[in-house]
This record gives C-alpha cells, sequence and structure tokens, in this order.
C-alpha cells in the first residue's frame, strides 16, 4: 500500500486486526480485500513482528503490537487496486519488484526479512485449535 504524509511516501503491506467470529487467515483474506481489494490464497506463516512501543521511543505511537505476516497468492482473476475507501493517506497500490525493495521506505523496515524469507522459504507453523486431536 503506498501512502504520502507527513512521513513522506511510504509503503505498508496490507494488515489488520482479526474481527470477532474470524480466523487469522480469514483476516488476512479480509483486510487484503478492503486495503488492496485483490483476493488472495493464504499460505505460510513467514514471520511474526513485534513492536513494543516502549523500546522504541515511541515512533509508532504508544500500542503495542503483534503482526503476524504470511506468504500469499493473489487469485489470477484479481487485479490489486486502490479500494473504494482507502485509508487515510493512501495514495495507491502498488507491486514493488524485489530488486527495488531497497529503494523504497517501508513501514515496518522488513525488507532484508523478506527477501531472506523468499530465499529460504522457511516458515512458522501456525497450530490452530480446531485442527489438533482431542484428547
Amino acid at each position: 500500500m503506498e501512502f504520502h504524509d507527513q512521513n513522506g511516501l511510504h509503503y505498508n503491506l496490507p494488515g489488520g486486526g482479526v474481527e470477532q467470529l474470524e480466523t487469522i487467515h480469514d483476516a488476512v483474506k479480509r483486510e487484503a480485500k478492503e486495503e488492496a481489494d485483490v483476493e488472495v490464497e493464504v499460505g505460510d506463516l513467514a514471520f511474526v513482528y513485534e513492536y513494543a512501543p516502549h523500546r522504541n521511543n515511541y515512533k509508532y505511537g504508544d500500542i503495542h503490537s503483534l503482526s503476524l505476516y504470511f506468504s500469499c497468492k493473489r487469485h489470477h482473476d484479481t487485479k490489486a487496486q486502490l479500494p473504494k475507501n482507502p485509508d487515510p493517506n493512501q495514495t495507491g497500490i502498488k507491486w514493488i519488484p524485489l530488486k527495488e525493495l531497497d529503494t523504497i521506505v517501508l513501514y515496518p523496515n522488513i525488507k532484508k526479512e523478506i527477501l531472506n524469507y523468499l530465499q529460504k522459504q522457511t516458515h512458522i507453523k501456525l497450530i490452530e485449535e480446531e485442527h489438533l486431536l482431542s484428547q
């Protein structure tokens, strides 16, 4: 997602919170649709990001957050585009080629982690209670 605000031109990946009666995978699909008007197939959990305000000089505000980043594939019949109700200061949707990733400002700055994930294809197993065998 492309933004232009008091911080200048920068990018964020689609994201947000899980709503009531929604799984994490459902939330990923919904957020991709709401923020980039694209339908995705949710894959593996790639990595987890924590923002602790008191340990980061409150640079992104004062709310402690934990973000889960998933590997996703776009459904072939959908094209990412600016949604009807974009986020404040959102100016567009742009696919950034990996070779150009180091030329943009990305919040949070997880460019190295994205490239590392794509090279190694390692992932974190997401264990959902409903898929466990009962004892």
